[in-house]
């Protein structure tokens, strides 16, 4: 059963690519079509001029013959009948006329001496007749004409081509000069159309041969000029799925072959330029992390000596000349947000490295968020909607980054009180904070996670520094969630964390033993993930 499967699959696969190379928009079949197309208008117009052209000259050749005969048998037979003959007279002359080499049917007409008309029939009583003449050939061969220097005779020979119940025919008369009889005589072209219906068939036959061989020859003109056009469009792909350094082989002369040395050019300027751009990106982020590092020394002891003056501030001795308390504050808050900065700047060079790593444990969501508000003392202006037992295997500490940013930007940019509710939606965590805020402007929102954007140019500083929300995306992705931010219908801004639940519940469906407290915590190698940034100068935790 499997190998039949996979049978069908191939089968359909290959049928699919089939019809993919065929489809209507594609180049082969527009070829095919204009091949097509061109090879039958030639092979029916000079189908239909050939038999046209033989139709024409095995009519007239037969016609010619029949006529000449006609009219030689009327000279000497009927001419040799007296003015006035008799029935049996004409129907014996009708007779000798008809065993002519042609073969014709011969009506005689004529008055004998009574002044009765008499016939004289080649095929007796059910032979042809009177009635098989048209009444325009009658009429035009008992016309007398006038005898001028231009005609020379007042009666001439008339024909016509007649069908008669899907038989063609020859007819044709004239009349004995001088007095006699009217001859008539019809000669049956059934072998002549035969021979044209077979010169048709031939004709169509040779027609649809074109036809198949101009397809045919299309296809593999096709082939030839499509393939290195196929193995351009397959390197255009590669090429951009970044892999820079994919090539073309280059042979001949012809335009194609002139469009893969531009396209290998191409390759080799936009690699190196990518390589250009990656060695000057590198040479950003060591710098970055080399001045981050470099910072933290120096940071640390300010740091240090702002706790002390900040000590000495809060001290009821009051050790602090009140002239410069307020300069020792603005150095004690300048310097928390040098430090958060240089910390946050170590932390962005990592994911841009992708060295960023995920320590992964059992979480209780619930108890996670409830930990995070607690530690910062936001437990009057945050409400919580969580169930506990929500469990995801998640890193604790990335996520109190995520939350603390979340929830932090909420109060700090949004309106109180700030609503925090979690949900369990299929294999995901969905963490949902909203604000009761003005919201966020609809320019601002597709800037809200870039890195340093400021939602107003007249806030150009802030306590924050403009990388919290960057990092809170880049931790959700290194999860392989998503953060999402949009305006609710009812007032304020709503931040939407989904985040996977891990390998839990399938572990738990497999039978094994829930020892949750017992499993060792994991460190994962993160993936390399995609650089943002912040929006509105939003806080950083």
């Amino acid at each position: 059963m499997t190998q039949s499967q996979g049978g069908l699959r191939g089968w359909s696969a290959a049928r699919k690519g089939r019809l993919s190379r065929l489809r209507f928009t594609s180049l082969r079949l527009r070829l095919v079509v204009v091949f097509g197309a061109v090879a039958l208008t030639a092979a029916v117009s000079a189908s239909g001029i050939a038999y046209w052209l033989n139709r024409e000259a095995v009519l007239t050749r037969t016609q010619g013959a029949v006529l000449r005969d006609f009219e030689q048998e009327m000279q000497n037979r009927a001419g040799s009948l007296p003015e006035h003959p008799s029935q049996d007279e004409l129907q014996h002359t009708a007779g000798q006329m008809a065993n002519s080499s042609q073969r014709f049917s011969v009506l005689l007409v004529g008055e004998d001496a009574s002044g009765t008309t008499v016939y004289g029939n080649s095929g007796g009583l059910s032979g042809f007749s009177l009635e098989d003449v048209p009444g325009s050939l009658r009429t035009a061969v008992n016309r007398q004409q006038d005898v001028t220097g231009g005609n020379s005779s007042p009666f001439h020979l008339y024909w016509q081509r007649v069908v008669d119940h899907g038989t063609p025919y020859l007819v044709a008369g004239t009349k004995v000069i001088g007095g006699g009889p009217t001859g008539y005589m019809r000669k049956s072209l059934e072998p002549e159309a035969k021979d044209l219906n077979s010169l048709a068939w031939s004709l169509g036959i040779a027609t649809g041969l074109a036809l198949i061989g101009a397809a045919l020859l299309a296809q593999a003109a096709g082939t030839t000029v499509l393939k290195p056009v196929h193995r351009l469009g397959v390197a255009a792909r590669r090429l951009g799925e970044g892999r820079f350094d994919t090539r073309l082989r280059v042979s001949g002369t012809d335009e194609l072959a002139d469009l893969s040395r531009t396209f290998n050019r191409a390759a080799e300027s936009l690699e190196k330029r990518v390589a250009d751009m990656a060695a000057r990106d590198d040479a950003s982020r060591r710098f970055v992390a080399d001045m981050s590092h470099e910072l933290r020394t120096p940071l640390t002891a300010i740091t240090t000596v702002a706790e002390v003056l900040e000590e000495e501030l809060d001290a009821e001795s009051g050790s602090i000349d009140p002239m410069i308390e307020p300069a020792v504050r603005l150095v004690v808050s300048e310097t928390r947000r040098l430090n958060n900065l240089v910390e946050n700047l170590m932390e962005v060079t990592r994911f841009d490295a992708g060295t960023a790593r995920l320590v992964l444990d059992d979480v209780d969501v619930a108890d996670q968020i409830t930990h995070c508000i607690d530690a910062r003392a936001w437990l009057d202006a945050v409400d919580l909607d969580a169930e506990r037992g929500i469990h995801a295997l998640l890193d604790p500490r990335r996520l109190d980054v995520i939350l603390a940013n979340l929830i932090g930007n909420a109060l700090k940019h949004g309106g109180s009180p700030v609503r925090v509710s979690v949900s369990a939606a299929d294999d995901a965590v969905v963490i949902s904070v909203r604000d009761h805020g003005p919201g966020i402007p609809e320019d601002v929102l597709p800037h809200v996670f870039d890195r340093f954007y400021k939602a107003s140019a007249s806030r150009p500083r802030s306590e924050g520094s403009g990388l919290g929300l960057s990092i809170a995306l880049e931790n959700a992705h290194i999860h392989g969630g998503e953060i999402t931010a949009a305006n609710s219908p009812e007032g304020g801004a709503v931040f939407t964390l989904r985040l996977p639940r891990g390998v839990l519940e399938a572990a738990d469906q497999g039978g094994e033993e829930d020892d949750r407290a017992a499993r060792p915590v994991r460190s994962v190698q993160s993936m390399p993930v995609q650089s943002g940034k912040s929006a509105q100068d939003k806080g950083d935790a």
